[in-house]
């Protein structure tokens, strides 16, 4: 990974409608030499190992890089009061290759293939089960530059294909239980223009369809018809940068969305930034909204429900980030989110009254529904101070008050929100190349039911780590996961992993 980006406030207009409370961006690094590898090898608790080993090289026209990895583990109990382990195993490939046609002109190309099974059980004891999937996704782009640089634009397609499949061995006449596949191919164009150099734009338009096909076998009914769903989704953006005198920018974007079952929806973002102090205090805001269309699966698989609504989201927040002593740095942050017809899965008991409960005359486990309105603020606080050049303390606090705003639930919590969260984290480097460090994490109680009488504990995790280069190419390096063997849930019943120590090299060449 070259770097990771964290984008905070509302993004629909350039990453999509749903994009309403941050984008993680990861850039993965290029090759910069004319060859050059990596390898990297694990293996620790739970009888885990890891490999994955990747080559590639560049000059001045082509950058390519293949990988190849591996995992397997034999896991823990997926339910949380099970003595059978449930374990999992994925081999992934990519590939990728940027071939600079001209000054101004290159070919992008990447793809991912990954292969992996994962054990489970049933949702109130040990169970045999497990399902395989593979997934493909593949891009290709074009790449142009116009007016010395000035006016970048870029055409692209890219392409998903996913495939699962779940199997009970203590069903004989028909083990497969589950089965589904998806489709995602989209078309896109984005340009980038700089008006001067304060001003700078960049506008889009995309086009993209979703098919899936899904359906349940059972032992009566050893083949079942193909549900099937399509969706389709052309959209266009625009967004304007402006920095308007030192120090102070502002951002302003239009969405427009137009869903072959929703209709159109036309989405505003706005954000500001200024920097004072010469950059020590930086204080920001925004301000945008979201829509999410039901998913294919939210709407005609067996636990469908072709009445949902799109969810709605308004979102901003305001912040500020202090340097000080050039040291330390402080922010903190407040934000709230308004959300309508947020989708949930909703579970039938049985017998129900619930019309949509049953289907055709048969009953089922549950489905989807709008829950009309829910409403989140929080604070976050985050710091990072470096003691000395070789110890660096970091530490962040949320607390997030996420409630319904509607119905027979209004003013409840929302489920499985904790409402307190904390992280502390110590890293220190000592003069002959060992780092270590520590890292603790609280997260507060939940709730696991609308009701809020169903009640999830607190728990506290304590990590650590260490690592050793032994020269320029090699490193070796251990970890210790939940340290003092913390008994935690996170979900109701659901099983979560003990202590865990692990170790492995890191070889670049």
């Amino acid at each position: 990974t070259a770097r990771i980006e964290v984008l905070r406030g509302a993004q629909s207009t350039l990453w999509g409608s749903q994009a309403i409370g941050g984008v993680i961006n990861i850039v993965t690094a290029e090759p910069t030499e004319a060859l050059q590898g990596s390898l990297d090898a694990e293996a620790g608790a739970r009888g885990t190992t890891y490999f994955r080993g990747g080559i590639g090289g560049a000059n001045d026209r082509l950058s390519w890089r293949l990988a190849a990895s591996r995992y397997d583990t034999d896991g823990f109990s997926a339910f949380a009061k099970g003595t059978e382990d449930d374990g999992y195993t994925n081999t992934g490939l990519s590939g990728r290759l940027n071939l600079k046609i001209t000054d101004a002109v290159s070919l992008d190309l990447r793809s991912v293939w990954s292969s992996g099974q994962n054990d489970f059980d049933a949702f109130n004891g040990d169970s045999r089960e497990y399902g395989k999937t593979k997934e493909l996704v593949g891009y290709a782009g074009l790449n142009f530059d116009l007016m010395d640089g000035r006016f970048r634009n870029r055409v692209g397609y890219a392409y998903t294909d996913t495939n699962r499949r779940n199997y009970n061995p203590a069903t004989l006449v028909q083990p497969m239980t589950f089965d589904a596949a998806g489709e995602n191919r989209r078309w896109e164009y984005q340009g980038t223009f700089a008006v001067t150099e304060a001003l700078n734009t960049t506008f889009g338009i995309e086009s993209e369809r979703s098919e899936m096909r899904t359906r349940s076998p059972s032992s009566f009914n050893l083949n079942p018809a193909f549900a099937r769903g399509q969706a389709d989704l052309d959209s266009a953006y625009a967004q304007v940068q402006w920095t308007v005198l030192d120090g102070l920018t502002l951002t302003g974007g239009l969405r427009y969305d137009d869903h072959a079952q929703y209709g159109d929806n036309l989405l505003g973002q706005v954000a500001a930034a200024w920097a004072l102090n010469d950059g020590e205090t930086v204080v920001r805001a925004s301000w945008g909204q979201g829509f999410r269309a039901p998913g294919l699966y939210e709407l005609y698989s067996e636990y469908g429900n072709l009445t949902l609504q799109p969810e709605e989201f308004d979102s901003w927040e305001v912040g500020v980030e202090q340097r000080l002593f050039d040291r330390a740095v402080v922010s903190a942050t407040y934000f709230n989110r308004q959300a309508d017809n947020e989708i949930r899965y909703n579970g039938c008991s049985t017998p129900s009254t619930d019309p949509l409960c049953t289907v055709n005359g048969v009953g089922r486990w549950g489905y989807y529904r709008n829950v009309q309105k829910t409403e989140a603020q929080g604070i976050e606080l985050i710091g990072r101070v470096d003691v000395t050049e070789r110890l660096n303390l970091s530490a962040n606090y949320t607390w997030t008050d996420a409630k319904s705003a509607s119905g027979a639930t209004d003013g409840k919590r929302l489920t499985r929100r904790p409402e307190h969260m904390a992280n502390v984290a110590a890293d220190y480097a000592f003069a002959f190349g060992l780092k270590t460090g520590v890292a603790v994490r609280y997260v507060g109680e939940t709730f696991n039911n609308d009701a809020n009488t169903v009640v999830v504990g607190e728990y506290t995790l304590v990590d650590l780590r260490a690592s050793y280069p032994i020269n320029d190419n090699l490193e070796v390096y251990g970890r210790v996961e939940n340290a003092f063997d913390e008994d935690y849930q996170t979900v109701l019943n659901y099983g979560t992993a003990g202590r865990g120590v692990f170790g492995g090299v890191r070889v670049r060449f």
